[in-house]
Formats: C-alpha cells, structure tokens, sequence
C-alpha cells in the first residue's frame, strides 16, 4: 500500500469518528492510527527508492544520449575525412558532416532536457506526496498534542 493511500484511510477512519458532545473533537482508536503510522514508515522507503531509481534512470539516459551523440560525431568526421577527395566533394562532405554534427549535437541536447523534464516531473510528484504526509502527520500530531 502506497502512503497516498495510508493517507486516504487514515482520512476516512477520521471522518467516520464519533464525535465527542459538546466538544468538536472526534473519538479514534489509538491502536488503528498507530498502525497506520507504521504502515506509512514501511510505505516510506518505497517512495524514497523509486526516487533514486528515477535519478539513476536519468542519469542512464543522459550517459546514453552523450554516448549516441559521440558516436553520431564520430560517425560525421569520418565521413567527411573519407569524402575528401576533390574540391566540390571535399566542399559537400563539409557541409554534410558540420550538418550531421550540429544535428547530433542538438539531439544530444534534446535527449539531455528531456530526460531532465523527466526526471524532475517525476521528482516533483515525490516531493508533493512527501510534503502531504509530512503536512498529514504533522496535523495528527498537533491534533494529539492539542487533545
């Protein structure tokens, strides 16, 4: 079970509390929220590796997208080094191989930011589930102190 889920039974279990007479405060079983808050520590670290993994991906991507781009340039100067045999051809293979660099070079760049949009899109979903536990328990926390 995911924490966003933990989150949504520990939200229902509240709303379905009896209330309290006279006093705006609900009744709650110690023992259901204590289990819901171990539930949450075991959730944790499988949102903290699926972060990582997003970060290592990233990273695997980008090392991919330079190396293809390497190779793509690579690939360039050989052709134009082969194609270097009369003055027209030489002027060609130039202009064919700076094509294929700079075409290279801004797939290597387009793979790198998307990678990065992906990696942070992702981060950020981390981070806004993270920052609504962290607000969830620190309401329930606040909400037990303040009994």
């Amino acid at each position: 079970m995911d924490i966003m889920e933990i989150i949504d039974l520990m939200e229902e279990n509240i709303e379905k509390a009896p209330s309290v007479p006279l006093t705006g405060k609900i009744m709650l079983d110690k023992d259901d929220i204590l289990d819901y808050i171990q539930e949450m520590r075991l959730s944790y670290p499988e949102e903290v590796k699926e972060a990582k993994w997003v970060k290592g991906e990233r990273q695997r991507i980008i090392t991919e997208a330079e190396s293809r781009a390497d190779s793509m340039i690579k690939t360039a100067e050989a052709k134009m080094i082969q194609m270097v045999d009369e003055n027209e051809i030489t002027k060609q293979a130039q202009e064919y191989a700076t094509q294929l660099v700079e075409d290279a070079k801004a797939q290597a760049t387009k793979l790198v930011t998307d990678s990065d949009q992906y990696a942070d899109d992702i981060l950020g979903d981390v981070e806004r589930r993270l920052e609504m536990l962290l607000k969830k328990v620190a309401d329930d926390r606040n909400y037990f102190h303040n009994k």
